[in-house]
């Protein structure tokens, strides 16, 4: 019987301990997300000063980028410098780009060519605080984040060479579907994923929290993993959500998340969802 309850709560702990009470978000407000402009990710722009948020969807992919064969766009994000990613992948091939807007206003495209076992999907772009280094991510089951150095603002990188991967976030939990990250601090990551499954940390869409090892510096470091809580999933219609981007406003504390409500309800009442941490 004892073992029988120490494997039971070796199970618990196995799927991710439950969060403290300093690490408790609470859901303050929701704004529509818009199905073709705001479905996939959002991003706090902190230059200019007063600059609107931004969002990005299928809507959003510039005819140009469109024509080149990168039609999905996933979760952006801003650097406290000006300068704004957004990532990008196509239905097939080798390669990821990242799009950056310069704070002058002038855009440019950075070009990863896949490294070995590395997945096609690029799903996010999280900028480190102090602007040099950028987490992205992989989708399905994942034991990893991926770290290359910031497009534009790192000056080792450069539109005419391809975007290297400098190193990685070696989990010591698996997540699943993550759809988008950023960064609270230097060594801390909030993230959601849409893992319609719930096996992993016993709810299905978590808000995750990824507790590094040290600051990023182009070097692998670990991340331990804690789920914090399910993310809002409200809708006239029943059916699937879809956990989509996230942002964290350093200047405010406020958490956002995109979640797309089930069937035609996606046209209708799919959410921003506002959080905060008490």
């Amino acid at each position: 019987m004892a073992l029988g309850v120490l494997t039971s709560l070796t199970m618990v702990l196995a799927a991710g301990a439950p969060a403290s009470a300093a690490d408790t978000w609470t859901t303050v407000g929701s704004d529509r997300a818009d199905p073709l402009t705001e479905s996939q990710g959002l991003a706090s722009i902190y230059l200019p000063t007063g600059s609107a948020n931004r969002y990005t969807g299928i809507g959003t992919i510039p005819a140009g980028v469109s024509a080149e064969g990168w039609n999905h766009v996933g979760d952006p994000d801003a650097s406290a410098k000006g300068y704004y990613i957004e990532p990008y992948q196509e239905d097939s091939g080798t390669a990821k780009m990242f799009r950056v807007q310069a704070p002058d206003g002038t855009y440019s495209e950075y070009t990863h060519t896949l490294a070995t076992g590395e997945a096609l999907n690029n799903s996010f772009a999280a900028i480190s605080p102090d602007g040099q280094w950028m987490v992205s991510g992989e989708y399905g089951t994942m034991t990893r984040l991926l770290v290359y150095p910031t497009p534009g603002e790192n000056a080792s990188t450069s539109p005419s060479a391809n975007l290297p991967l400098a190193a990685t976030i070696n989990l010591d939990h698996a997540v699943r579907d993550v759809q988008g990250c950023d960064f609270s601090s230097a060594t801390t990551l909030l993230c959601d994923s849409d893992d319609p499954d719930g096996t992993l940390f016993g709810i299905t869409k978590p808000l995750l929290q990824i507790d590094l090892s040290a600051s990023l510096s182009g070097q692998t470091v670990t991340g331990h993993v804690t789920s914090l809580r399910q993310l809002p999933l409200t809708s006239g219609c029943t059916g699937t959500f879809e956990v989509e981007g996230i942002d964290y406003d350093t200047r405010t504390g406020v958490l956002r998340t995109i979640v797309m409500s089930p069937s035609i309800c996606i046209l209708i009442d799919s959410k921003t969802w506002r959080l905060t941490k008490s």
